[in-house]
């Protein structure tokens, strides 16, 4: 075992703070990482401040962070995948059972025994994980993926979340060349989502409450830009559509969205509003149309996605900040005041 500097949160109302905390040392089939970017999740907000309590309660101290960009400093005997000095990734997970039906499928993020990268049960030290909020991390090799080396870091760190979950059921819907996607909500998955479908080859429509985030929207892919409450607008897209995204993560009326779906259309939530969301049913029944959810993706799906990236030049628009502004952040990401991720340069947390 040995020592590593972090930021965590002593209960739900404590600030952020520099703490020690103590990571194991690599086994067989682990890899360490120096962690350099550590993008922030709305997710860790909600987790710091046990807003989840009733799902997923917060232990404490708690140490966020799931968007991981790091080197290969160490690896276990057993390793075949990795070397010291290669660049690596790590998600929203960091181990699961690995022989249940979802991760014979690639589909990890299902199984019923997988570990969380933080706040999950750490079956190697006992307590709880902790994640990238720190200066390094141990996983196991087969969740850390390979970094392409033409992508920038710190944009980089948010495909971890952000990119997979609107990566994956894009993918699973089947966007392509020809497909009319909708995309509801521009913020941190927003203008991923926005990116991803521009990049496959879709006609791309942004569907925003802010009129001040038009051209941005152009910017990041999309062919038209509609203002949700512009109702003649909304009205002149019905029945048009073969898959809309809806990001938002607020309450809101879906069946507007709903509606502008053709025969067969798919509508998935990746945005998780804390209410329940009214669907008319007639809405789903009169055009055979689908709603769904989705849920980040599996490890081969997030190197697809990664190498995506790679091909298409894609990373997440970020500002760049020192750990030591992570509480001034999560304020901000409140206020929606950031375009459009924070991504945190870990090297500063090595200078306190």
């Amino acid at each position: 075992m040995y020592e590593a500097k972090a930021y965590c949160a002593a209960s739900a109302s404590a600030p952020l703070a520099p703490a020690r905390i103590t990571r194991r040392d690599p086994a067989g089939h682990d890899v360490r990482l120096e962690i350099l970017y550590c993008g922030i999740c709305h997710s860790d907000v909600h987790q710091v401040r046990n807003e989840w309590s009733s799902i997923m309660p917060t232990v404490y101290p708690c140490i966020p962070g799931h968007e991981i960009v790091g080197r290969v400093t160490a690896v276990g005997s057993q390793v075949t995948r990795f070397t010291p000095g290669d660049l690596a990734a790590v998600g929203c997970l960091v181990d699961s059972d690995g022989v249940c039906a979802q991760c014979q499928a690639g589909l990890e993020q299902f199984c019923p025994d997988l570990t969380l990268t933080y706040n999950s049960p750490d079956r190697h030290l006992g307590g709880v994980t902790y994640g990238g909020y720190s200066d390094s991390i141990v996983v196991p090799e087969r969740f850390a993926l390979r970094v392409p080396g033409n992508l920038d870091l710190a944009g980089t760190a948010p495909l971890l979340c952000a990119g997979i979950t609107t990566y994956s059921p894009m993918r699973r819907w089947q966007v392509g060349a020809g497909s009319k996607v909708g995309v509801v909500g521009l913020g941190g998955l927003g203008h991923m989502g926005v990116k991803f479908a521009h990049a496959l080859g879709a006609h791309v429509v942004v569907f925003t409450t802010s009129p001040g985030k038009q051209q941005d929207a152009v910017r990041l892919g999309a062919d038209e830009v509609v203002i949700s409450s512009d109702a003649n607008r909304m009205r002149s897209h019905a029945g048009s559509f073969d898959f809309i995204l809806d990001t938002v993560a607020a309450s809101h009326d879906i069946n507007a969205y709903l509606n502008l779906l053709r025969r067969d259309g798919t509508l998935t939530l990746v945005g998780a509003p804390q209410e329940p969301l009214a669907v008319s049913a007639f809405g789903l029944l009169m055009r055979r149309r689908n709603l769904s959810g989705s849920l980040i993706g599996g490890l081969a799906e997030t190197q697809e996605m990664l190498d995506f990236c790679s091909t298409h030049g894609i990373t997440a628009d970020v500002e760049v900040i020192p750990i030591q502004k992570v509480n001034e952040a999560y304020e901000r990401l409140l206020r929606s005041d950031v375009r459009y991720r924070f991504s945190i340069d870990m090297a500063s947390l090595r200078l306190e």
